[in-house]
């Protein structure tokens, strides 16, 4: 295993991310400020996981076909390439264009998991699919601050131009340093552009799609609070916007240290499948605690349930990925790996919107909703890791 396309690849990702991150808190300002309504400023946010629900499955299949290498250097070349349209961006249409072309690159994880799995073994597989989650959590601590001063300071043209050069150095870097991994192309794959199709299909298939299912479950549960969360801390709580900055950056900390630091000695002591179970366990326990936290002891409950939601992140998402890469068919990981990645980009369009309106309803409904969906992925998982999962952890 080579240390230097890893490095490129947790660069990539953390890239991806950063520039997802020095626009997001920004995006619904902007937006208003441009004209938009609250429906229109949500589609703008929807734009982005609409985007990589249909295109990470096609850069997963492209690359088991013409090689990762390639896929990865083009997907970063549109990311730019959509951050200075998103920097000349003065009309409602040109941000939605800008926010369509950015998915569309960054749906680039699919490949860059495949990648992963060519070049690591299944022992250390979910130790270096922790890496992305490390990207991840990275991406959010420096993005959202960042962001915010450059808009203040310097306007909105400079956060893209400045998320525009990070896909620049992004792509010099990949471009020298990035190995080709994948050792047998597989030039018979008929290529077709059918993302609901295609993952319909991968859906009859026993273990897959159990996987998927537990991945979708947990991606809308996490993204119910990712939505809900500012709300509830600045209604219930009176956190104020700085505030509510620093608890989406100690979420953002803590996965970096979960997925970067402790996935591999979890693995290690537990095995996937068990740290499977665990997972569903940690994220229902988090999503509880969040709303009803005494404001008394509000700081003190919020970051024990913030800290089983990052335990949870880092224990399910390398363990789903791995787990998938290992009953896949070789020819096809990038494939699978790239629907799976689809599905959970599906599960950031529902989540959101699902929380939205139980929000409205009640502020505990959203969360005690998302733990009782972990509940039914944590069922799941017991059954596939008792009955059907036979690989060994």
């Amino acid at each position: 295993m080579k240390k230097s396309p890893l490095t490129v690849l947790f660069v990539t990702i953390f890239i991806d991310l950063l520039g997802f991150g020095l626009i997001i808190p920004i995006l619904p300002t902007f937006s208003k400020e441009l004209g938009a309504t609250d429906f229109e400023t949500g589609l703008l946010a929807s734009a982005y996981s609409l985007m990589t629900f249909l295109f990470a499955p096609l850069w997963g299949t492209l690359s088991d076909r013409i090689g990762r290498r390639p896929v990865i250097l083009f997907s970063i070349t549109i990311t730019g390439l959509a951050y200075l349209l998103f920097a000349h961006s003065n009309t409602l249409l040109l941000v939605l264009l800008s926010r369509i072309l950015a998915g569309i690159g960054s749906a680039n994880i699919s490949a860059a998991q495949a990648y992963i799995a060519d070049i690591t073994t299944p022992e250390n597989r979910a130790k270096n699919m922790g890496m992305i989650g490390a990207a991840f959590g990275l991406g959010f601590i420096f993005g959202p601050p960042v962001g915010g001063f450059l808009k203040g300071s310097y306007g909105i043209d400079m956060v893209g131009y400045v998320a525009a050069s990070f896909s620049l150095i992004n792509l010099i870097m990949a471009y020298f340093s990035l190995p080709e991994s994948l050792k047998e192309k597989n030039k018979l794959k008929k290529f077709t552009f059918r993302p609901i199709g295609n993952l319909l299909r991968e859906l009859k298939k026993p273990i897959i799609s159990e996987l998927f299912t537990i991945n979708f479950i947990f991606i809308a549960s996490f993204s119910m609070m990712q939505m809900t969360g500012a709300l509830l801390w600045r209604e219930q709580y009176g956190l104020d916007v700085k505030q509510i900055g620093y608890m989406f950056m100690y979420i953002g900390i803590l996965g970096a240290i979960v997925q970067g630091g402790l996935v591999g000695k979890l693995n290690t002591t537990f095995g996937e499948k068990k740290l499977l179970v665990f997972g569903n366990v940690f994220m229902a326990l988090g999503l509880i605690l969040l709303p009803y936290a005494p404001k008394e002891f509000f700081i003190l409950v919020n970051m024990i349930a913030l800290a089983c939601i990052a335990i949870a992140n880092g224990c399910l998402s390398p363990s789903i990925t791995s787990l998938l890469s290992q009953v896949a068919d070789k020819k096809e990981q990038g494939q699978v790996l790239g629907l799976n990645q689809s599905f959970g980009s599906l599960a950031r369009v529902v989540g959101p919107a699902i929380g939205g309106l139980l929000y409205g309803l009640n502020f505990h409904s959203p969360y005690i909703m998302g733990a009782f969906l972990m509940v039914i992925a944590l069922l799941l998982s017991n059954v596939l890791v008792n009955q059907k999962l036979k690989i060994k952890s």
